[in-house]
């Protein structure tokens, strides 16, 4: 029992580990969180999967044979002495019980033990009775389910976790280990797996998963076992008729369902059935829960901007989620680089919490400034919850293997009062999206600000900017010159490095006391030349040239400030083009998880048996009572020898004891 004991007691901190940890991830994620080196040392153990880790399987079978051996042992001892009633006890033995009475009856032997017999039966105890000569014994108990307690928790661990094995993937492991099964871990369809790879539709014991886009069926799901997987036969056909999706105001989904059609294969009768969380389908043994939702391979258009090179010219990117397709990148020489893009993910629906973050003119970073006003907007209530639009991630991959993950808007949003496309990166899925902020032009297209790009990179037009500058800013042709050399030094050095290259210029160039004045000028001419720059790839495009005065004025501005932000960021964007979502047309999938537990109705009984065993350990009280009746030594009466026990002699054991007591005492009171 000692054993057993220690055996729980490591189920309870491998059920508590199993718990706090997050289970069945993927490798990379523990790697991230823990590092390589505890990755490979937790490994060892299976954490990741704790339920079904040899060493949890392992302990769960020895407290099953531990827990068995002590049943086996002490049960026919407890049912023996359940039914016995001790009614060989002694006579003077009855003085040694602390809870003990004597008492002089005036009836003669037979009457006293009627009387006793009586007063026993109507406190709810069941008698034997012994004679010894002219004395006898009556030997009376309740409570015996006491010990039944006993024997029903312990019997209810055994079939507890003997429910658990049935339903683990002990099953499985042991057809891998010794009917010669092998996981799949190529890439291949499910029709190519072969045999080996294959269980059989009769397994007793599974749990698999399958996702079904809408309109597709499947009668196969998927056994993951270690970093392969088996293929799973069902004994019918589902087909994901539709899947619905309602969402609170959150953004979060609120519900979701399958309406999906069954499929008998043996009888080739169909029925309908619709499949919620909490409400499952169970048919032929089996039982098919909503997961979750996926996306089914929704296609998707993308319009490719060039981000090198002075081209303006947009160009087509069609794709599926979950595929890849095939670009070409061409650089400033000319050089095609070809690049594969992956669309990893649609999301057509996007709630976000957009209220400010940071007053106007805060010079926070935009990563800082959009970690601030987005982002999931989970268990948030207020009214600045707005749907933005779908989004599109991809991920670009060059040819020498090198890849970024991208997440951009489809629709400009509204930040600081006006409208930006929002377009995040990040080198892999565990960090967080940082976000450039592309400003909007008056179509809500990013067609101005890629011209605005084309034009940096184009020397005539900086130096016709230049020009434009120094002569809205200079009265003298003298001034002009050396003013218009400044701000196309200032135009080139920002389109080759960005503000960080304008910032390490000044530092280099710049005394210590003049940086902030110096600074200040400097970013001040960039920022207008940058808008003369404007002005010039406008007139390129055939666009008027924008008001100089009144409230349009003042939003060419803030444009142009955004803009300055936006092209400074793009000398640090992982790629040399930026796809952003078009059109789409989206396909909803459905993840579900299908099972076979036969150890269910197992734990079910062995939970009603724990209720049982505690009920009966902790709220019946095994009771017994000893009375001694002999006729008294005068000749007059007869003699009472009383004595009460119990397992646990609580306070309520000695009220019981003082009310029997009382009850002898009544019986001769005149």
């Amino acid at each position: 029992m000692r054993f057993a004991v220690s055996l729980l007691m490591f189920i309870c901190v491998a059920s508590v580990l199993g718990t706090v940890l997050a289970q069945n991830r993927s490798s990379n994620a523990y790697i991230d969180q823990f590092g390589p080196f505890w990755f490979e040392v937790f490994d060892k153990f299976s954490i990741w999967h704790v339920y079904n880790s040899w060493w949890f399987l392992a302990i769960m079978g020895f407290l099953v044979v531990s827990t068995s051996i002590c049943l086996i042992r002490n049960t026919p001892k407890m049912l023996h002495e359940a039914r016995s009633f001790r009614e060989h006890v002694r006579a003077s033995s009855l003085r040694a019980f602390p809870h003990r009475v004597e008492i002089h009856d005036a009836a003669p032997v037979d009457g006293a033990v009627s009387g006793v017999k009586g007063l026993l039966t109507q406190q709810g105890y069941a008698i034997r009775e012994r004679r010894d000569g002219d004395g006898v014994m009556l030997a009376a108990k309740k409570g015996s389910a006491n010990r039944l307690g006993y024997i029903c928790a312990h019997a209810a661990m055994v079939i507890i976790c003997v429910g658990g094995l049935l339903d683990s993937e002990l099953g499985v492991r042991l057809q891998v280990l010794m009917a010669g099964k092998q996981p799949i871990v190529d890439n291949m369809l499910i029709s190519q797996v072969p045999a080996s790879g294959r269980l059989s539709v009769d397994n007793p014991s599974f749990r698999a998963s399958v996702l079904i886009p809408e309109g597709d069926q499947v009668s196969t799901a998927v056994v993951m076992v270690g970093d392969g997987a088996l293929v799973q036969p069902l004994p019918f056909t589902l087909k994901l008729k539709k899947f619905i999706v309602d969402y609170y105001s959150t953004g979060m989904p609120s519900r979701f369902a399958s309406d999906v059609v069954v499929t008998d294969p043996d009888t080739g009768k169909t029925f309908e059935s619709t499949i919620e969380v909490n409400e499952p389908l169970r048919f032929k043994g089996v039982t098919v829960y909503q997961s979750s939702f996926d996306d089914g391979g929704s296609t998707v258009s993308l319009k490719g901007y060039p981000l090198v090179g002075t081209s303006t010219t947009p160009f087509d990117v069609s794709g599926t989620v979950g595929k890849s397709a095939e670009i070409t990148a061409r650089g400033n020489d000319g050089s095609a680089r070809d690049m594969q893009v992956d669309i990893t993910a649609l999301r057509p629906i996007n709630v976000e919490d957009l209220s400010s973050g940071a007053p106007q003119g805060d010079n926070k970073t935009l990563g800082e400034h959009v970690a601030s006003v987005s982002g999931s907007a989970a268990g948030k209530k207020n009214e600045h919850l707005r749907n933005v639009g779908p989004s599109v991630e991809y991920r670009l991959l060059d040819q020498a293997g090198q890849a970024h993950e991208f997440m951009n808007y489809m629709l400009p949003v509204e930040l600081d009062g006006i409208g930006v496309f929002l377009a995040g990166v990040r080198n892999n899925p565990s960090e967080n999206y940082r976000y450039l902020r592309i400003p909007a032009d008056a179509d809500s297209s990013l067609t101005e600000f890629m011209q605005l790009r084309a034009a940096l990179a184009d020397p005539a037009a900086r130096s016709e900017a230049a020009r434009r500058f120094a002569e809205r800013n200079s009265p003298s042709a003298a001034e002009q010159k050396s003013l218009q050399g400044a701000a196309e030094r200032g135009l080139e050095t920002f389109a080759t490095g960005g503000l960080q290259a304008i910032a390490g210029f000044l530092q280099a160039n710049t005394p210590q006391a003049d940086l902030e004045r110096a600074a200040d000028v400097v970013i001040r001419l960039i920022g207008a030349s940058v808008a003369e720059l404007r002005g010039v790839a406008r007139e390129r495009a055939g666009l008027p040239a924008l008001p100089e005065t009144g409230p349009e004025a003042e939003r060419a501005v803030q444009w142009s400030s955004l803009a300055v932000a936006a092209l400074s960021d793009l000398n640090i964007y992982p790629a040399p083009v930026f796809l952003t979502l078009s059109d789409f047309k989206h396909v909803q999938a459905s993840v579900f998880q299908v099972s076979r537990t036969p150890g269910k109705n197992a734990v079910y009984i062995g939970c009603l048996l724990l209720v049982l065993g505690v009920f009966s350990m902790f709220y019946i009280r095994d009771r017994r009572v000893w009375v001694w009746v002999k006729p008294a030594a005068d000749g007059a009466g007869s003699d009472v020898h009383a004595a009460m026990t119990s397992q646990k002699r609580t306070l309520d054991f000695n009220h019981e004891f003082d009310r029997f007591k009382q009850a002898l005492l009544r019986r001769n009171r005149p």
